[in-house]
């Protein structure tokens, strides 16, 4: 009688923990955190200042080494170029500011309700203001409301407000929708969103538009001279019409180091005011 062999299934053992770490997909390992970019680098701080410092200590020494006549001594002597700088920064900042109070509130009113038919009427204006030659619009300001720094201021104004206004109103349509009608959801009031939702996400468009108008009414400011509103172009004719070239070179330069210096401090301001959430890499 011949015994059955009884055959046992086999069973599969289960693997090692070292073969089950084997077998199993590598887990991807987190990336560190990007380092946080500073607001100002040390070339945005010290390059254009030290070019202006070289541009001004060079003039200098030309001036110490530069054979000046009588004619070139009297419009430069007696605190007058001091004054003509100063005049040209009052001018510069007047402008700016009313600038700033007309084109800002004005953009916003343009983009609420209603009132945004009226867009292109203004538009065309501010337009008409800006493609007006600066010298021509200077001098029927003049036959208006005569010759003083009133006249100048006004021209300087028109001549502004248009990257103001126009930046405002860009900025303002190219919020998000939702976003808008989140904060709606939410309960805030329309002055709410305007001041805490629109203003803050348009910062950037506008302070790029009042940085341009700074340099423009730095430029646009030599013109005043014409209206009797004195400042940096006061030098500039000067050296012209009698043909100084000391007296020129003096103004001119000290235009453009104001041109490049307002530039300068009006792309650091755009960098501290702008709202912390819009920047990339923070």
């Amino acid at each position: 009688m011949s015994t059955r062999e009884t055959h046992s299934p086999e069973v599969n053992s289960p693997g090692t923990d070292a073969d089950l770490d084997a077998d199993a997909p590598d887990e991807p390992t987190p990336r560190p955190a990007a380092k946080a970019q500073p607001l100002l680098s040390w070339r945005k701080l010290t390059v254009l200042p030290a070019f202006l410092v070289v541009l001004l200590l060079g003039t200098w020494i030309w001036f110490q080494q530069a054979d000046l006549d009588s004619i070139s001594e009297n419009a430069l002597s007696g605190g007058q170029v001091s004054k003509a700088l100063w005049q040209h920064v009052e001018l510069t900042a007047i402008s700016t500011f009313f600038v700033l109070i007309i084109a800002i509130p004005l953009g916003v009113l343009l983009t609420r309700g209603a009132v945004r038919r009226a867009t292109p009427v203004v538009m065309a204006i501010a337009n008409i203001g800006q493609a007006t030659p600066a010298i021509g619009l200077l001098a029927l300001l003049v036959i208006w409301l005569g010759i003083g720094e009133k006249a100048a201021l006004i021209g300087i104004i028109a001549y502004a407000v248009l990257p103001v206004l126009s930046n405002t109103i860009a900025g303002l349509r190219a919020n998000d929708p939702t976003l808008l009608e989140a904060a709606r959801g939410i309960g805030m009031s329309p002055v709410g969103v305007l001041s805490r939702v629109e203003l803050p996400l348009a910062v950037p468009l506008i302070l790029a538009g009042v940085r341009t108008a700074l340099v423009l009414n730095v430029g646009t400011a030599t013109l005043a001279t014409f209206g009797g509103g004195g400042g940096l172009g006061v030098l500039i004719t000067t050296g012209i019409t009698n043909q100084r070239m000391p007296v020129l070179v003096l103004g001119s330069i000290l235009t453009v180091a104001l041109a490049l210096l307002v530039d300068w401090l009006a792309s650091i301001a755009e960098l501290l005011l702008r709202p912390r959430g819009l920047e990339t890499g923070r």
